[in-house]
């Protein structure tokens, strides 16, 4: 993902000036963070849900309610200025759901769970570094055992593995998403690697198939 660093110097520059009511800086902060935010949604809203609803609309609400409690993140930085957007963009995708399907109430602090399509994005991203000659010469074979691998996973598993690997976020940031300690959450993800390491062995042997 080409995103910007969110603790750079020049999102720092950038929310100093917002708070100086600058309009320009207001639309250099959202834009530079867009991309990022509408890939966030993608990954999380519900098949039923995208023919209603375009995740650039989510993204859009998402700026605007963003621009609205601007000043407030200003006075009390609660988190990182990009996971405050993320966290953002989760509360107006939980919206959309509960008003065109329905949905559960959740809390706005749950994570909005990765569907089956997202875990797809998973597989493909898990497949992207893979270049040697076995999967060159039988890329069907590698794609199913990768597939097959996924699915297995728990969902807390499959979640890290996106924050880490499809959102790029850093441990720390991983932290803050899910609401635990910057310890736990790199305990989480090497579990989640190992447990992955063993699915794809699993599925790699013709026995294991099921």
């Amino acid at each position: 993902m080409d995103e910007v660093d969110p603790n750079t110097a020049d999102t720092e520059c950038l929310l100093n000036r917002a708070g100086r009511g600058e309009p320009e800086a207001f639309d250099q902060l959202f834009d530079r963070h867009r991309a990022y935010l509408r890939q966030v949604v993608a990954l999380r809203i519900d098949g039923r849900l995208r023919s209603r609803v375009d995740p650039s609309d989510i993204v859009q609400e998402s700026m605007l309610e963003a621009v609205r409690r601007l000043p407030d993140y200003l006075l009390r930085r609660p988190m990182a200025f990009r996971l405050w957007l993320r966290e953002t963009a989760h509360q107006r995708l939980l919206m959309a759901e509960r008003f065109h399907l329905g949905a559960a109430r959740r809390s706005v602090r749950r994570e909005v769970p990765l569907l089956d399509g997202s875990s797809g994005c998973l597989v493909r991203h898990l497949l992207a570094g893979d270049h040697s000659p076995e999967h060159r010469l039988d890329s069907m074979e590698r794609t199913r055992q990768v597939h097959d691998a996924v699915a297995r996973l728990s969902s807390a598993d499959r979640e890290i593995l996106a924050l880490r690997n499809l959102e790029e976020l850093s441990n720390q940031e991983v932290a803050v998403v899910l609401g635990i300690e910057p310890a736990t959450a790199s305990r989480r993800y090497g579990r989640a690697l190992l447990r992955l390491r063993e699915e794809l062995t699993r599925a790699g042997r013709p026995e294991d198939r099921s």
